[in-house]
């Protein structure tokens, strides 16, 4: 169905709903991706039970269904369903849809509910997608208590002993700060970011007046902007959406409080679960525990995963030439 006629406030009742589900999120990845909105109604004896989100775009010519895709800077999208059905029971209907009938050769898919266990008598592959979990029910003082103490609490009360205040952004000026402190960032590992300042702002623009995106920024003593955060939230899940700093202020430690800041904000309005988007060692430190969830790859084609595979080691190895040249240029 077009997006004209989707049931957009029905979708947003779905008790599984994510904000990467939203239209205005959908219109973020469109703009940033060039790539367009599919809504498929999930159907049990001709009565709706659920929706599947994705969005078809083209690669090298070649038709993809994202939901999501790698590089769109979006975690989970998959399916939201108003009744108990089994995600596993369906995929295979989902793939064949796909392939057949919107003629794509190849499907990603996260879906945050599905689990490892539901896909092993599925002839699917996929790969574990690691990240941390919060979990925002218990009290604050023991989600502070669950920080560690020294490279976190530690941190907090540093920075607040040395004048750093943390402020709610709502400007304009916004996404150059955060973007600015996030090539100081790439630039620690001799690379460069990996999506433009405009989808920042794109971000912003989409998502900003909906009240589902929190805009952090941390400020020294002299009122200069040191630290940054973005942070998404919506019905359940917050999450770790990008945050940056500058080097040379890192001995303020503004990156902790900011966190800590993000989730008590999104806890007081009732989001349940802090989704730390990733893996990173370093997020450790903020009390939760690690989680994997099932990133499905499926091909029409068995070279096209092949061919995947290897445009995303040159993507790699690009990055790392753009950050040298950079320094070399002196940057």
């Amino acid at each position: 169905m077009s997006t004209d006629e989707v049931p957009w406030d029905g979708l947003d009742r779905c008790p599984d709903r994510m904000v990467y589900q939203t239209r205005p999120w959908l219109e973020f990845i469109a703009e940033t991706q060039n790539a367009r909105p599919v809504i498929l109604e999930v159907q049990q004896n001709n009565a709706a039970i659920g929706w599947f989100t994705g969005l078809v775009f083209r690669k090298l010519g070649v038709p993809i269904m994202g939901s999501p895709f790698p590089g769109w800077t979006t975690m989970y999208l998959g399916f939201n369903l108003l009744e108990e059905v089994p995600r596993s029971e369906l995929i295979s209907p989902l793939i064949e849809f796909v392939f057949e009938e919107l003629n794509c050769w190849h499907l990603e898919m996260m879906d945050r509910a599905v689990t490892e266990d539901e896909l092993e008598e599925l002839d699917v592959d996929f790969y574990r997608q690691e990240t941390f979990e919060v979990d925002l029910t218990l009290p604050e003082d023991e989600l502070y208590q669950n920080l560690s103490s020294k490279s976190c609490r530690y941190s907090i009360r540093k920075s607040k002993r040395e004048g750093v205040t943390i402020e709610i952004a709502e400007d304009a000026e916004f996404a150059r700060d955060y973007y600015e402190q996030l090539e100081d960032v790439f630039a620690k590992q001799n690379l460069v970011p990996t999506y433009p300042i405009e989808r920042v702002a794109t971000l912003i623009d989409k998502l900003l007046p909906t009240g589902n995106l929190l805009l952090l920024r941390a400020r020294g003593p002299d009122g200069t902007c040191i630290a940054t955060g973005i942070f998404p939230g919506y019905n359940r899940l917050m999450q770790f959406w990008g945050g940056a700093s500058w080097r040379e202020y890192q001995n303020l430690c503004p990156n902790e409080p900011i966190v800590w800041y993000a989730m008590r904000y999104w806890k007081e309005r009732g989001i349940e679960v802090f989704d730390m988007g990733g893996g990173s060692e370093y997020k450790r430190k903020y009390g939760g525990r690690r989680i994997y969830v099932p990133w499905i790859r499926v091909s029409r084609f068995g070279a096209l995963e092949k061919g995947r595979n290897l445009a995303r080691k040159m993507h790699s190895k690009a990055q790392k030439l753009k950050g040298r040249l950079r320094k070399l240029k002196g940057d």
